[in-house]
């Protein structure tokens, strides 16, 4: 009785004072490691499953209380962690549960939490979790990728089309993807998988994506999500190391993936995409290697992290003609969101590229959310509703670093092509007539990065070419 008079008196002082919502754990798993850490993840933090700022603090009797800050107000979205995405909380039967949402009123008041299980299953006797991720299409490509902008690792996947095993001359576009534990399989994602692979592979099977598309999902970097997927930093909550992570994708991981895998190589056919943070970095990635990528798929976009920087960005770095954007987020997802979404797509829009834009009312800060918008994305930026470009060349090219040779494959039907090789002052200074399936010597060309034509058939096609 005394722990509960204590309880009710300390909540009495906290929102007596300041009006502030509280939120209190009312029932925890009978498992929960003595002693752990909670903390509130949600929209109002950007997601971080172990922000100081909004760590539980458990009172005399054993309760878990966390009263919020007086600028959390409105609709948020949120969950109960123990301090990563691995300890999120689940169900009862350790399955992933929907965002929890709440309207914080700035009367303040006391909302309970019932915590029924964590995904590590700590709570209970660990449920085995059934891969969701297709097989064989979809592989890991390695668990300690080296990232060595960085000087970390990271595991990356890559799925492959249906056809891909019995197609062996056939080559793909690609679509690179942040938050990769998130892309392909329920038993490692956080909040739900966006489910690309049967996306995929049914359009394969239902003949509505007869060209196919190699996915390639990189996981993020758990407690430096935030750092990398932002190159600039926020006062609040970090970032900076986003130009490190572009330089990554373009110049180490490229690469590697058109070197091992059957790839269109050309910018025309490769993309980049992902959502919230992913977004933001997505944006600025094209902005960046406008030679790399020439689709870019933006989903509910973390544009408010770095806005002003952002902005500026887009002034100096316009992105190169024959882009296409598609933006999509929620109305309701945050205040700030489609205001801003909408300015980075009508900067876009001025600078004459394609952008297509989409903001459902019921579209919320969640997988389930993307992994349903998915589909009309991948259409429109590999179909053809973003086609009004003239048709690129379908070709392949790429460093082979041990030989210092640059393998070219022509398509189909055309023998002989022509490759030139352009400086960052844009001067031709290497220039070379191929045939297909021959290599180009690059041994002279000294380290540096290029910009790579292929012509042939009276197409073109050009990409980025980093030499070390």
């Amino acid at each position: 009785m005394k722990q509960i008079i204590l309880w009710g008196l300390s909540l009495l002082l906290v929102s007596s004072s300041s009006a502030q919502s509280v939120f209190r754990i009312a029932r925890l798993p009978a498992a929960t490691p003595p002693g752990a850490a909670l903390y509130l993840a949600g929209s109002f933090n950007n997601w971080q499953p172990a922000s100081p700022a909004f760590q539980f603090v458990r009172a005399a009797n054993g309760y878990y209380h966390l009263t919020l800050p007086a600028t959390v107000q409105g609709p948020i979205a949120c969950k109960v962690t123990r301090g990563s995405w691995e300890t999120v909380e689940t169900d009862a039967q350790n399955q992933d549960i929907p965002n929890r949402e709440y309207t914080v009123k700035g009367t303040g008041g006391i909302t309970e939490l019932t915590v029924r299980n964590w995904k590590d299953g700590a709570a209970t006797t660990p449920v085995s979790c059934q891969s969701t991720a297709q097989q064989p299409n979809v592989q890991i490509v390695s668990n300690t990728f080296q990232m060595p902008q960085l000087g970390r690792t990271r595991r990356v996947w890559v799925y492959l089309p249906s056809d891909y095993p019995s197609a062996t001359n056939k080559r793909y576009p690609v679509l690179y993807m942040h938050d990769g534990q998130n892309v392909f399989d329920a038993c490692t994602s956080f909040s739900g998988e966006w489910g690309v692979d049967e996306t995929l592979s049914h359009l394969q099977h239902q003949g509505l994506d007869a060209a196919g598309c190699i996915v390639v999902a990189v996981d993020n970097g758990g407690p430096e999500r935030l750092n990398e997927l932002s190159p600039w930093k926020n006062p609040e909550y970090g970032g900076g190391q986003g130009n490190q992570y572009v330089d990554f994708m373009a110049e180490t991981l490229k690469p590697y993936i058109d070197l091992h895998y059957r790839t269109l190589s050309g910018r025309e056919f490769t993309g980049i995409a992902g959502s919230s943070m992913g977004g933001l970095i997505s944006t600025y990635a094209a902005l960046k290697y406008p030679q790399v990528y020439s689709k870019v798929g933006v989903f509910s976009p973390a544009f408010w992290f770095a806005k002003d920087s952002l902005f500026a960005y887009l002034q100096r770095h316009r992105p190169q003609p024959g882009t296409q954007f598609y933006f999509v987020s929620g109305t309701t997802e945050s205040e700030t969101m489609v205001p801003l979404m909408k300015a980075v797509h009508d900067t876009l829009a001025r600078a004459k590229v394609s952008v297509q834009y989409a903001t459902p009312t019921d579209g919320k800060h969640s997988e389930w959310f993307w992994k349903r918008e998915f589909p009309a994305a991948y259409h429109w930026l590999y179909g053809q509703q973003g086609g009004a470009n003239p048709e690129p060349l379908a070709y392949s090219a790429y460093l082979n670093p041990e030989q210092n040779r640059l393998e070219v494959y022509l398509p189909q039907g055309h023998d002989r092509g022509r490759v030139e090789v352009l400086n960052q002052q844009k001067q031709v200074v290497l220039a070379k007539k191929v045939k297909n399936r021959r290599a180009v010597d690059v041994r002279r060309l000294p380290p540096g990065s290029y910009e790579v034509l292929v012509n042939a058939g009276g197409k073109q096609g050009r990409q980025y070419l980093r030499k070390q």
